[in-house]
């Protein structure tokens, strides 16, 4: 449309957000906010915190930072994502708690969910997704999602004790390597898997017999876009299909949760159900969604603030401690 000057209009769209942060903001100022819900896991609690947004829009920077920042080498970079702060956080976190009587063990799993199927980042035969897509899936390990006790366990996943947060950077680069990622038209290198980060952290303290039990997971979502504007064919055209699915099924589930629905559809994907324990009613869940400054992006920007918006509009509940005293 045209104003009355014969200026091309320009529409305005307005979402509100808990809080925005403009392009110039480094990753720890983005982490100062969310500093709380991390620490909120050594306490007890189930949290969860996704990055959301187009292919190349920042995630994977955002989560784990540059390439080089998952080295072991550079635990204190300032560039570093959120998974090394956060993981950084609640060693140093535990070490000052052990004063009042605390210890924790501490453990970690990297998963990444390709097409509906789970792919463990931490183990040795893993591979890179051009060497899995060669070799014949009857060799390839099972993965399966089971659920007891309000805990979640993927069968023959690798579960790795940490103790420090170098350990946690090393297992970092690793996952990276394993990685499955591919060019679209959208990213020279896209992720075109979820991948799951989970902290396990157990906690007991020895003057008030009390026991915790909390989880922090960190995902690294895929690129969402629509299957026109990425060029995907064959292959590709296939994962975008099972990527928008799936974040779909997490925008239901969600929506679901906050209608207090007597069915929540978290068997519609792998993602929802793998965090089933976690996206439900008692657990912490923060989104950030990433947007492109390139009008070029605005399509696939005002897509991802709509989800995003969507998401911010639902209250899934009051978060509960898990915590056990025994005599």
């Amino acid at each position: 449309s045209k104003t009355s000057m014969g200026h091309d209009a320009v529409k305005t769209h307005v979402f509100q957000f808990d809080k925005v942060f403009q392009p110039t903001a480094d990753n720890g100022v983005v982490f100062e906010e969310i500093s709380q819900l991390v620490q909120s896991a050594l306490d007890g609690y189930r949290v969860c915190i996704f990055a959301y947004g187009q292919t190349g829009s920042g995630k994977t920077y955002t989560m784990e930072g540059p390439q080089k920042s998952t080295s072991g080498s550079d635990v204190q970079g300032e560039m570093r994502g959120m998974i090394p702060r956060a993981v950084n956080q609640i060693f140093e976190c535990s070490q000052q708690m052990e004063t009042q009587g605390w210890q924790f063990t501490l453990s970690a799993q990297f998963l990444e969910i390709y097409n509906e199927t789970i792919r463990d980042l931490l183990c040795e035969k893993s591979g890179r997704l051009s060497d899995t897509m060669k070799s014949p899936t009857k060799n390839q390990q099972k993965y399966e999602i089971k659920h007891e006790k309000r805990t979640t366990i993927v069968t023959n996943v690798k579960v790795v004790p940490v103790s420090d947060a170098h350990t946690v950077c090393e297992l970092l680069a690793k996952a990276s390597q394993n990685r499955a990622s591919s060019a679209t038209k959208c990213n020279d290198r896209s992720s075109r898997s979820h991948s799951v980060f989970t902290l396990t952290i157990h906690g007991f303290n020895a003057h008030t017999h009390q026991h915790t039990n909390g989880v922090l997971n960190l995902i690294d979502l895929a690129g969402s876009e629509r299957l026109h504007i990425s060029g995907a064919v064959g292959d590709r055209q296939k994962e975008t299909q099972h990527i928008n699915k799936s974040l779909a099924c997490l925008g239901d589930v969600i929506a679901a949760l906050a209608a207090k629905q007597s069915h929540v559809p978290f068997r519609n994907s792998k993602l929802t159900y793998l965090l089933q324990n976690c996206l439900g009613g008692d657990s912490k869940t923060l989104m950030f969604v990433n947007v492109s400054p390139d009008a070029a992006h605005v399509g696939e920007s005002l897509c991802s603030l709509r989800f995003a918006a969507k998401v911010n509009s639902c209250e899934i509940g009051t978060a509960k401690r898990n915590i056990l005293v025994k005599d």
